[in-house]
């Protein structure tokens, strides 16, 4: 099954409470194995780039990895990024 496949069962499948909740901690769980995942593919130094809905596409090099988020150094400054946000760079960004 695929995402779509299972999104589709769940709507149109009646279920009681105690079953989507379920579902509910199983995603979450999912995410935050993810997080845990993606957290430790960056490394201090490493080129990243993100979308962020005010700035748009950015590129930046990683400053410091913390437990749920990682600073990224860009032109316009530090931010603090979710890991599942961010994705390798080969090119090292022009940062000042």
């Amino acid at each position: 099954m695929n995402a779509d496949q299972i999104a589709h069962y769940i709507r149109f499948t009646p279920w009681a409470n105690e079953d989507l909740s379920k579902f509910v901690e199983a995603v979450k769980f999912a995410r935050a194995q993810l997080t845990r995942q993606n957290i430790w593919s960056f490394g201090v130094g490493d080129a990243v780039t993100f979308n962020s809905s005010k700035l748009g596409f950015v590129a930046g090099t990683v400053e410091k990895v913390a437990i749920k988020y990682v600073t990224v150094r860009t032109p316009r400054g530090l931010y603090k990024v979710p890991a599942n946000m961010l994705k390798a760079s080969k090119e090292v960004a022009a940062v000042a």
